[in-house]
């Protein structure tokens, strides 16, 4: 009170049990658990008080303020009392299961959430099916075990809960499912770009990033149709990497045609405000530093130089080559708005735009088979598909 600690000292009575079969022979006097439980050195009010500056504050940040206002607990103290007055551990029905990283390629273990109520309930200290199976073990009142395409806590999950249904979760199968799609796609962009007329690249309108990447396509292609023409001849991959000096991953990239695309996959710092420009350039603002300055508050993080850079490459833009209006976008001359999007895209945009360019062009039955199978997917998960019309 006023600047000063006050103790309390509470004289409590003592009862002795004179039978001789009793377990317990002392009896101390208690209190009301609101205002003194057993064995605490603190009030239940200021039990209170130390627990919401723990859960508030964390270990030593409450430690310090709580110094301040002459309550001194130590950090250990703080996170005691938060563990013993959390919630209790609600037993799960439905988890998921999978590995997370205490140290990237170094230490892995396993974490376990219960779905239903979105909360991590345990922390494993590895990732061996032994592990997981002990823990599943003790809980036989799961129903569903939501994991990864791995066989080991598939295995784990079987042995422990064998009437348990094992079911892949959503995000690693919309994750592999685009991973697929966007290959699907990446395979297929040369024959996309000639069909639609956007084969031809003007170095010209490229940016200076793209322009060493569009000089590296140039080295590539010509490695690669070295490659291809050896391979034409029947030549095994193993003479094909003795020959080249290349190596075996690059020689089966070539030949399943992942490594054709011009520009690297790469996700552009203005993908979430792209709607936003698209719509300021529709309505005649064609100030790129104004744009700029407007996307800066609302949070864009970007420099000047993007913003320019995306205003050049806008259809409409007039340029020293031509007294006329030229359609730029990416360096492709006549692009359609969306075609170069695809390359970092998640998948339910991805299936949009390939949609509309497989309306207008034929790229092979493997990029219409994507596209059906990822449709598929998202009308499985409730995502809206928008089809080709």
């Amino acid at each position: 009170m006023s600047g000063r600690p006050v103790r309390l000292v509470v004289v409590a009575r003592r009862f002795h049990c004179d039978a001789v079969l009793c377990g317990r022979r002392i009896f101390a006097e208690r209190f009301d658990e609101d205002v003194l439980a057993p064995w605490a050195r603190r009030t239940g009010r200021l039990d209170h008080i130390v627990h919401h500056l723990g859960l508030a504050l964390g270990g030593r940040p409450a430690a310090s303020f709580a110094r301040r206002l002459m309550l001194p607990v130590s950090n250990d103290t703080l996170l005691r009392v938060g563990r013993r007055r959390g919630p209790r551990f609600v037993p799960p029905t439905v988890i998921g299961i999978d590995d997370w990283a205490c140290r990237r390629n170094q230490r892995y273990g396993t974490i376990i959430c219960d779905l239903e109520r979105r909360k991590t309930i345990a922390l494993l200290p590895d990732r061996e099916p032994a592990t997981a199976q002990a823990w599943l073990s003790a809980q036989p009142q799961i129903s569903i075990v939501a994991r990864d395409r791995g066989g080991s806590y598939a295995l784990a999950a079987a042995k422990a809960l064998p009437k348990a249904t094992q079911v892949a979760d959503r995000w690693h199968l919309m994750e592999n499912a685009s991973r697929a799609f966007l290959d699907a796609v990446r395979k297929s962009m040369r024959q996309i770009r000639t069909a639609i007329g956007a084969a031809t690249i003007n170095p010209d309108l490229l940016t200076a990033a793209e322009r060493i990447q569009y000089e590296g396509y140039l080295r590539r292609e010509d490695s690669n149709a070295a490659i291809l023409g050896l391979a034409k001849d029947g030549v095994t991959i193993k003479e094909i990497v003795r020959r080249t000096g290349y190596s075996r991953g690059l020689v089966r990239r070539v030949l399943r045609g992942q490594r054709s695309d011009v520009f690297r996959v790469r996700e552009s710092s203005l993908e979430l405000y792209l709607p936003w420009l698209d719509a300021q350039w529709a309505a005649g603002q064609r100030n790129g530093a104004e744009l700029w300055r407007k996307l800066k508050s609302q949070g864009f993080r970007g420099c000047l130089r993007v913003v320019g850079e995306w205003a050049e490459q806008s259809p409409g833009v007039k340029t020293p080559a031509d007294d006329g209006f030229v359609s730029v976008h990416r360096g492709f001359n006549e692009a359609p708005p969306g075609i170069s999007e695809l390359r970092w895209k998640p998948i339910r945009p991805c299936l949009a735009i390939a949609s509309r360019c497989l309306s207008r062009c034929v790229a092979g039955p493997s990029l219409e088979t994507a596209v059906d199978r990822g449709g598929m997917m998202t009308a499985a998960s409730g995502w809206r598909f928008a089809t080709a019309s």
